[in-house]
């Protein structure tokens, strides 16, 4: 899939499936601004991966900071025609325990983040009239509620109509809006539960493969929505889930 001379923005790109992500768009020919948090992890990460990658310190649950930060990405590479919206966050609770100033944080990243940078970017792409790829993390608890995190099963749920109505409003302008929802990939915090002999056997029972994917499966999915491999492709969301969402096992 060929992305030679394309600008893209990948928000939480310093680790895990952001990370992934950023080294698929470098393969596939883009360059690429790193979003994230940790300046110490964007500009490691950057470093490493030379000069097709700008690290960029953003939080996006930040209005101000969302808007310098795609004014940066644009000045040190280019137009942008293509975000991945990759930031996210959980803090654990059901709706019984969970603090409300907790369940505002994890929507303020998880879905406000994706509205924010969506907007800011979609501006951009209608004013100098590009053509675009938006590419939402969503997840497969968009669909199959955890009760024990309330808060990221809301989140990604809105994620999910996000990228709907985005994609209804931007079909006009050229711009194509699309999901990934990750079942059980194999990042930092599953490494934790892999260790866990029958935290392991409860996660391989709702995975059809009968395994735990890896950062670059979703980071290839995002590729190819990201291409003009998937042109006719706006509003959808596709699952890595190993099968999980089409059992009825959602614990």
């Amino acid at each position: 899939m060929d992305l030679d001379g394309r600008t893209a923005i990948v928000t939480g790109g310093a680790q895990g499936i952001g990370l992934a992500c950023v080294d698929a768009l470098i393969a596939a020919g883009a360059r690429v601004a790193l979003l994230d948090r940790n300046r110490a992890g964007a500009e490691a990460a950057a470093h490493d991966r030379g000069a097709h990658v700008v690290p960029l310190v953003c939080d996006v649950s930040d209005p101000a900071q969302v808007t310098a930060a795609v004014q940066a990405a644009e000045t040190a590479l280019g137009p942008v025609s293509i975000l991945v919206n990759n930031a996210g966050m959980t803090l654990s609770g059901d709706v019984l325990s969970l603090d409300y100033a907790a369940f505002q944080a994890v929507l303020a990243v998880n879905l406000g983040g994706t509205f924010l940078m969506t907007q800011a970017v979609a501006r951009r792409m209608v004013a100098l009239e590009i053509p675009g790829s938006i590419v939402n993390l969503s997840s497969v608890n968009a669909v199959l509620a955890i009760p024990g995190i309330t808060a990221y099963c809301a989140s990604k749920g809105g994620v999910g109509q996000l990228t709907k109505a985005s994609a209804l409003a931007l079909a006009p302008h050229r711009i194509r809006v699309n999901a990934v929802g990750p079942g059980s990939i194999m990042t930092d915090m599953m490494r934790g539960v892999a260790s866990d002999e029958t935290a392991m056997r409860r996660v391989l029972s709702r995975t059809p493969l009968g395994r735990i994917g890896e950062p670059r499966e979703v980071a290839d999915v995002v590729v190819f929505l990201a291409s003009d491999k998937a042109s006719y492709i706006t509003g959808e969301t596709i699952f890595i889930d190993g099968g999980r969402s089409g059992l009825n096992y959602t614990v």
